[in-house]
């Protein structure tokens, strides 16, 4: 069964995304014997995989630490770490009072103390101490979610509005040496951008973020524009950083799997950047060609698809890709498009993705259901919910993109 195989492909690649031996990995090339005193500081959705791991490895030589995660996203106590949850993609109160105990472990410390930072995707969200009220934030924060603006956009606006990102935070932990491991959820593994690039120098300037502001028609307060004029650190001497973990994994471990199950696996992109829709559309139509082939494919794509706001309904991009290709798809035989957040949690959603198939249209057209109007409402969880078509993983523990396969079996 093409359902089958989908679910095989989805779990080989979240298994091997998993960031256990990747922090081991980068722990192997970190030298820790002449340190006096280890902080650890883990942030993002697979913070408290990424604690958990590096505790194992290290055990009681980390003196002190805290886990930053999302809601739900915690799997237990981690000895001698504190862990919180708090607000993703728009921080909360929780977010400010766990950055903040953060802070406090690691300030006073001197030049024979390190910190070992560890970072994840969902970041910029989870480690925040905002140089403007909590509330003008959100509202920040939601405007360049709705106006469609990609990551990189995002987090050039969020780190001059933060007194923890754009390397601020490597400042604070002078003189002590910060050991910055990162598992990468941008496209192009640019370090200054993964979670707004706390312990990296920012390659991004005031025109930028100017420019920002004037393509998507910003509502912004005078003070937040005098900040955005403000520079943020081009030079950081305290810091080593090493990206363990990315995309790519995703896409080469699908690959395997695929081929293990009898398909030509194609690797079409790592860097897919576009509107969600359009990626279901285009995969549609390329399963719509490909119907004369002889051979079973996989056509696979790996990257972050945007969606613009427009209704009030629920869902994500890595539904609305899938329902997306739900009409063209059901002229096609033997043929599933589905498309998974590796993180477990597709947008405000317990759902880590959507699976569609030649049978979808008419599943949802026997229940009066149009994916069109559907999608116009922003509504694709309720949609493929009804058709057995959500991907369901829960909390991976891992955040490297999406991965999005095209099956055509014969």
């Amino acid at each position: 069964m093409i359902r089958d195989d989908s679910k095989a492909i989805v779990q080989a690649a979240l298994k091997d995304a998993s960031p256990d031996e990747a922090v081991k990995r980068a722990l192997d090339k970190i030298n820790l014997t002449e340190v006096d005193k280890l902080i650890m500081v883990a942030i993002g959705k697979a913070a408290w995989q990424m604690a958990y791991a590096a505790n194992n490895y290290l055990g009681h030589r980390i003196d002190d630490g805290i886990v930053i995660t999302k809601y739900e996203h915690s799997k237990g106590d981690i000895a001698n770490i504190k862990i919180y949850e708090a607000g993703h993609p728009v921080p909360d109160e929780n977010t400010l009072k766990a950055t903040q105990e953060a802070l406090n472990l690691t300030e006073n410390l001197s030049e024979k103390d390190a910190v070992l930072f560890l970072v994840s995707g969902g970041g910029s969200a989870l480690f925040e101490k905002p140089l403007i009220p909590l509330d003008e934030l959100k509202d920040i924060t939601n405007q360049l979610l709705k106006k469609g603006c990609d990551i990189t956009e995002t987090n050039t606006i969020r780190k001059r509005l933060s007194d923890v990102k754009g390397g601020k935070f490597a400042l604070k932990c002078k003189p002590a040496k910060v050991y910055a491991i990162v598992l990468s959820d941008i496209l192009g593994d640019p370090l200054d951008m993964i979670a707004s690039g706390p312990a990296y120098p920012d390659s991004s300037s005031v025109q930028d973020a100017l420019n920002i502001v004037k393509k998507y028609d910003l509502n912004l307060s005078e003070n937040v524009l005098t900040l955005l004029q403000k520079e943020t650190p081009k030079e950081l001497d305290n810091v080593d950083s090493i990206i363990t973990g990315s995309v790519r994994q995703l896409c080469l471990s699908a690959e395997k799997t695929a081929k293990a199950l009898g398909y030509k696996p194609i690797i079409l992109t790592d860097c897919l950047n576009c509107e969600a829709r359009e990626a279901g559309s285009f995969l549609s139509s390329v399963a719509k060609y490909y119907q004369q082939s002889q051979e079973s494919l996989a056509f696979i794509l790996g990257g972050e698809t945007l969606v613009h706001v427009t209704g009030h309904g629920k869902g994500g991009r890595n539904q609305e890709l899938a329902l997306a290709a739900a009409e063209v798809l059901s002229t096609c035989h033997n043929s599933a498009i589905f498309s998974v957040g590796s993180d477990g949690t597709d947008g405000p959603t317990d759902a880590a993705g959507g699976y569609v198939d030649n049978d979808s249209l008419l599943k949802l057209q026997s229940q009066g259901i149009n994916p069109w109007e559907i999608l116009k409402n922003n509504d694709a969880y309720t949609a493929l919910k009804a058709i057995d078509g959500l991907i369901m993983t829960g909390p991976t523990g891992t955040n490297v993109n999406d991965l999005t396969v095209l099956l055509i079996k014969r």
